[in-house]
């Protein structure tokens, strides 16, 4: 409910521009400092995200499963969208498949050019078999790597090094249908330097 709420009142901040990006996470230690059990992966991270949908939703919100209940309620705020859609961050088959019945688009990380695409197919087949339109679904893409301005060697990591070669990058990932790439950069830069490569990211790719 927390989290919820949390995420309606930047909704209301922002007119209605909000989307809720959550990961369930994979470290043994993320999952005891918050005194919640590993074997919850999964199960929970569903539940966790219908109870943020009830919260959003009408009220009274009551919501009962295994892990999570919320007596009825009166919850405020709620958010500006009809429906806030949601991103789930997911690495796995499994991870993708949960996105394609209960999120409205996927987050993966692009460890390599063949990851990506593979995951977005088994986001979009998962939705199909769900019952929904993939069209309406987003897979955006997070690449946690150095953004430079000169370009890196043979051995830089896909959709890192300098703006001509992200750039290249993006364009492979094209026919997988992927709608965004988010770079966080790994590199150190000031503020002008970041704004700078981002702008000749921008007229590479628009060129690619």
């Amino acid at each position: 409910m927390v989290l919820a709420r949390r995420f309606a009142t930047l909704d209301q901040f922002s007119g209605g521009r909000v989307i809720a990006g959550v990961g369930q996470g994979w470290l043994p230690q993320e999952f005891e400092t918050a005194n919640i059990p590993m074997g919850r992966i999964g199960a929970g991270m569903d539940e966790a995200v219908a109870a943020m949908r009830a919260c959003w939703g009408p009220d009274p919100v009551e919501f009962e499963g295994r892990f999570y209940r919320i007596a009825p309620s009166e919850v405020n705020p709620k958010p500006v969208q009809e429906r806030l859609p949601v991103l789930l961050g997911a690495t796995t088959p499994a991870g993708a498949r949960r996105a394609g019945r209960i999120a409205d688009g996927i987050n993966p990380i692009a460890f390599s050019a063949e990851a990506v695409p593979a995951l977005a197919t088994t986001f979009r087949e998962a939705a199909e078999e769900a019952g929904r339109d993939p069209a309406g679904l987003r897979v955006v893409v997070r690449a946690n790597v150095p953004l430079t301005r000169e370009p890196l060697g043979g051995d830089r990591p896909f959709l890192g090094g300098s703006p001509g070669q992200v750039a290249e990058d993006m364009a492979r990932l094209e026919p997988a249908g992927i709608d965004q790439v988010m770079i966080s950069n790994m590199a150190l830069h000031d503020l002008k330097v970041e704004v700078g490569l981002m702008e000749e990211l921008k007229t590479a790719a628009a060129t690619t």
